[in-house]
């Protein structure tokens, strides 16, 4: 029987592999900040304060449980007040951060 000679792999042993990152946790954490990017943009603008106490809420509640569902709605409501202030033209609504929340919005 003929010896067979190994060939060196170019693979890496499984602990030095990277772990895959679970995609809910990535997108909870965008949603955490765009929300907070959403609070902070109306209260610079000074609109609509019972949207921004939601937010406020929003945000500590997500903070002690993880549970997005307000965070996702208070997103969707703002979403139409940025999109109205994006046709007046009101300095610093752009349309990436309507983008992304949109994006916040739908994950």
């Amino acid at each position: 029987m003929a010896k067979t000679i190994a060939k060196p792999t170019t693979e890496k042993p499984a602990a030095e592999k990277a772990a895959p990152q679970r995609a809910t946790a990535t997108k909870a954490v965008d949603l955490a900040k765009v929300s907070t990017g959403i609070l902070e943009k109306l209260k610079s603008l000074g609109i609509e304060p019972t949207l921004q106490a939601e937010i406020e809420w929003c945000l500590g509640s997500y903070a002690y449980d993880q549970n997005p569902v307000g965070l996702i709605e208070a997103a969707k409501k703002s979403l139409v007040v940025f999109q109205s202030e994006l046709a007046k033209k009101t300095k610093g609504v752009t349309v990436k951060f309507i983008a992304d929340i949109e994006k916040a919005a739908n994950a």
